[in-house]
């Protein structure tokens, strides 16, 4: 091969490559849980503006302290062709000749949201953003979720301690420890400045909760024992119980393909100062034969809340419940509860 030839075969390989990488989606950034708004300073000043913060920014349920949905950056719309297709999600907002709702994904980047909304007058917008707020919502909080998830496997825990123990796999991050491990129970534990954050696992009867009647009761009674028996404080009498003066939120759901019951609240030490929230997912597996019993809380008292509750849900929503059940004692936590009581 003479030199002409090689150069020619060099440069060819360095544009193919070129190509290959212009071809390649770059990464998003940003913060968890922030929206980047783009509409006119006129707009957002006005109707438009307020009915974006009334949806977008309205308290999270289930937090002790008022926190927004989503923190929002506002920016004109002349800045959307610049740093701000970088943003993981993205509302674009302006006047035009016909009403239009559309959603775009990972046009610039990956992962990426982009909710483009148009009318000819005001109120066209304004009934656009309450016919599509709750879906753009959703998308936003899994999206979120997503991201929690991957930034969390950048190193996680052995997955058999969970396929052993609860036949289960869970992406629980290395920051995470085993604070204590009973039958049928485990505690991980995260330290952050001025605080922590914790997910439980444990199982207990399907008949706990299933065919009951009010569910909600039930559950909490469930969590005030587990914090009986599990979870105090450094002075005697000191246990873990649900916030008795505000109602928890409650929902059905589906995680893992299997129903489940949501509830979201605050959890305080009796006879203590502490608190903080919490949110509780109770599964029925009935291939396990149980109620599989998976929740995230945290205690930071001079932090915000919001992002540290979203880490615990997406360590909870990236679990898989194995098919079959391991062959070990059925749960006995509950017979353990009711003596208590």
């Amino acid at each position: 091969m003479n030199k002409i030839h090689f150069i020619l075969l060099f440069l060819s390989i360095f544009f193919i490559s070129c190509k290959q990488e212009d071809t390649t989606p770059k990464k998003t950034n940003g913060k968890i849980n922030n929206i980047s708004v783009i509409i006119d300073d006129l707009l957002w000043n006005g109707e438009i503006g307020d009915s974006i913060r009334n949806k977008f920014a309205s308290p999270v349920i289930g937090l002790p302290q008022e926190e927004p949905l989503f923190t929002i950056n506002q920016f004109p719309v002349k800045l959307m062709e610049g740093f701000l297709t970088d943003s993981r999600n993205i509302i674009v907002i302006k006047k035009d000749t016909k009403e239009d709702f559309k959603i775009l994904k990972n046009k610039y980047a990956s992962p990426q949201n982009i909710f483009q909304i148009s009318g000819k007058t005001a109120d066209d917008i304004l009934c656009l953003i309450q016919q599509n707020a709750p879906e753009i919502i959703k998308i936003i909080h899994q999206t979120e979720i997503e991201e929690c998830q991957r930034i969390n496997r950048k190193s996680l825990l052995a997955p058999k301690y969970f396929k052993d123990k609860f036949n289960i796999k869970l992406e629980m991050p290395s920051s995470y420890q085993l604070m204590l491990q009973k039958d049928h129970f485990a505690w991980f534990k995260k330290e952050i400045i001025s605080g922590n954050t914790s997910i439980l696992i444990y199982e207990i009867p399907l008949s706990s909760i299933e065919n009951k009647a009010n569910k909600i009761a039930r559950i909490t009674k469930m969590r005030d024992s587990i914090g009986k028996l599990f979870i105090h404080g450094k002075e005697d009498n000191t246990d873990m119980i649900t916030e008795e003066a505000y109602a928890p939120y409650f929902s059905n759901i589906v995680l893992n393909h299997k129903r489940a019951y949501e509830t979201k609240g605050t959890w305080v030490l009796k006879n203590d100062f502490m608190s903080g929230p919490f949110i509780n997912y109770a599964i029925v597996d009935k291939d396990n034969d149980r109620i599989l019993v998976l929740e995230g809380f945290c205690y930071a008292p001079s932090k915000e809340k919001r992002d540290l509750m979203l880490e615990t849900e997406a360590i909870i929503k990236s679990l898989e419940i194995n098919k079959k059940s391991l062959q070990k004692e059925k749960p006995n936590i509950m017979a353990l509860l009711e003596d208590q009581n």
